[in-house]
């Protein structure tokens, strides 16, 4: 019988042991799809003594500040143009550790089913941070819509539009209100991962939208200090591994493709 307690308290504390011994990792990231794919890797990363933990936001700023103050380990939901804006703006010393997948970005209407339809005077809604909002304007000039005065400015705002033929009204929303207020305009170009949120299936319901050659490739993203740290280097490791590609393929449809 002390036998059998010996052996059973052995058993348990090297399960004690086990679970001290596993890494926690919190990751902040917006619900779809980022949330999703590192839930789908919780259990590989789990087998290789890293806990991830998963906390989900709707916004793009926060992610970065708990990031930046080191409240969280890496965040996932940006691409490479914001986190360079934000850091400048920010002076945050944020970096990218590894790109994993694209999300083409689209125009979207509840009004016409066409862009020949846009009326002259109509309204369109952009994301108001300023590599967001210069991505909409620079797939609106590729849709023939404006011309702006740098075709290259991937900050573009709609002071730097200089041939606008049918006076598009532009309003300057918080990306994530977007899909909300679909029905209060005539186009809105809403980032894939809330389009997504909202229902809505890029590669059939956006009027217009990005290649597959986007340059926007979304990013998992740590403090300088942090990048290296073997945690997030198996994050990395695994969010670019065949299995998160083939989830991605089969999941998203198009509507997100990987990068790697």
């Amino acid at each position: 019988m002390n036998l059998k307690k010996t052996l059973v308290g052995l058993a348990a504390a090297a399960t004690f042991a086990g679970a001290v011994s596993a890494e926690e990792l919190s990751v902040a990231a917006t619900p779809v799809p980022h949330a999703e794919i590192l839930e789908f890797v919780k259990p590989k990363l789990a087998e290789q003594g890293v806990e991830l933990d998963v906390k989900v936001f709707t916004d793009y700023v926060q992610p970065n500040v708990q990031v930046d103050q080191k409240r969280m380990d890496a965040n996932f939901f940006q691409h490479q143009p914001y986190l360079d804006e934000f850091n400048v703006g920010r002076g945050t010393n944020l970096v990218s550790v590894v790109g994993v997948h694209v999300e083409p970005f689209g125009a979207y209407s509840s009004r016409i089913d066409s862009l020949d339809e846009l009326e002259d005077g109509a309204t369109i809604a952009i994301p108001n941070d300023p590599t967001n909002g210069g991505r909409a304007l620079l797939l609106l000039q590729k849709a023939g819509l404006i011309t702006l005065e740098d075709d290259s400015k991937i900050t573009a705002t709609p002071r730097d539009i200089a041939d606008n033929p049918r006076n598009l009204d532009f309003k300057e929303l918080e990306a994530a209100t977007l899909p909300r207020i679909l029905n209060q305009v005539d186009l809105a170009l809403i980032n894939t991962n809330y389009a997504l949120e909202a229902g809505l299936n890029p590669t059939e319901d956006a009027l217009v939208i990005e290649g597959a050659e986007s340059p926007y490739v979304n990013i998992l993203v740590a403090h300088e200090d942090r990048a290296d740290e073997e945690a997030i280097q198996k994050l990395a490791e695994a969010l670019t591994s065949e299995d998160v590609k083939q989830f991605i393929e089969e999941n998203y449809q198009g509507a997100v493709v990987p990068a790697f």
